[in-house]
């Protein structure tokens, strides 16, 4: 604790005293109870006095012991109240704080400190990071693709160079799903900010739309089911993210056939059945992109649950605690 003289001078002194002060306050309570009752019981004094007696020490007892554990209250609100994003933590410590702080009180007070400043470090770090991270890894991604759909549009391009330039596209598609994806996951919960209430199946049919083309030239068939229709209110980007990692989860699972994704009343599945030749991979040994969709469900509270029937069907289910009607 930074608080109007080093501690660590006081420590020899204070340490242990908060425990001698309550020992102490009890004590002497105890020796004029055990007076007052003696006083009564040999006739001393009469009985409403006995009483008032302990009734007044009972109550001086609890002022001393009110008196004692402020510094601990201090630090309890202290704490309770915290911010990191408060500017002058110094200040705020040195407030609640005298030089007759019990040592045991100011090491806690220390620890506390300690913490605050490492969790700011952490949070100034993580901001510095998503925003380089968003500004240097998009940027050259945008470069790539705008770069790709030019090249496209040459009427000389050979064949091959089409087919060169399209795996180029795809895979600039496929990092920008991935840093969406680690950007999202390294950003601290922004407290509803980016939120909207979008519709499950109209997002699904658009990502759809994004997941064909980067499977294009994989014998993956991937095909929508709508049997219900559901709304959302909360972040849509990640929610695309999310089918889109899950997608490729099943699409790397089968490698080869049909990825059907669903859409159930308050859930999405994402079906796959791997061919008969196909010796699929254990979906406990669950790679990169269902870690991904792991970690984001995780921390948006949609429980995801992936289930193999027969070593060979997929199923990969994501349920939504509070889906809202589409609107009319």
């Amino acid at each position: 604790m930074t608080v109007r003289g080093t501690p660590n001078q006081r420590a020899g002194s204070a340490r242990g005293s908060f425990q001698r002060r309550l020992l102490l306050i009890f004590g002497v309570q105890l020796v004029l109870v055990l007076l007052a009752y003696l006083m009564g019981y040999y006739n001393v004094a009469p009985a409403g006095a006995v009483l008032l007696l302990i009734v007044v020490v009972s109550a001086l007892a609890w002022l001393a012991v009110q008196r004692v554990w402020r510094p601990i209250s201090a630090l309890a609100q202290m704490v309770g109240n915290w911010d990191e994003r408060q500017g002058d933590l110094d200040a705020l410590l040195q407030s609640g704080f005298s030089r007759r702080t019990d040592a045991d009180v100011a090491t806690l007070t220390r620890g506390f400190h300690a913490f605050a400043r490492r969790i700011a470090g952490y949070n100034e770090r993580e901001r510095n990071f998503t925003r380089d991270a968003s500004h240097e890894l998009r940027s050259p991604l945008t470069v790539i693709k705008m770069s790709t759909d030019m090249l496209a549009d040459e009427a000389n391009l050979s064949e091959f160079g089409q087919r060169s330039v399209q795996r180029i596209r795809r895979a600039a598609r496929e990092m920008e799903a991935v840093v969406e994806a680690l950007l999202i996951l390294a950003r601290e919960a922004d407290g509803g900010q980016g939120e909207q209430t979008f519709v499950v199946n109209d997002v699904l049919r658009d990502e759809l739309i994004d997941a064909r083309e980067m499977l294009h030239g994989h014998s993956i068939d991937l095909q929508l089911d709508e049997p219900a229709r559901f709304a959302l209110h909360g972040p849509q980007r990640v929610f695309a993210v999310l089918c889109w990692q899950l997608i490729r989860h099943a699409s790397q699972y089968t490698g080869q056939g049909t990825v059907l994704v669903t859409v159930l009343p308050g859930a999405v599945n994402v079906t796959a059945s791997a061919g008969a030749d196909h010796d699929p991979a254990e979906p406990e040994q669950q790679g990169f992109e269902y870690a991904i969709a792991r970690r984001i469900s995780e921390r948006f509270a949609w429980s995801l649950q992936l289930q193999v029937h027969g070593g060979t069907r997929y199923i990969a289910e994501i349920r939504f605690p509070q889906p809202l009607p589409v609107p009319g």
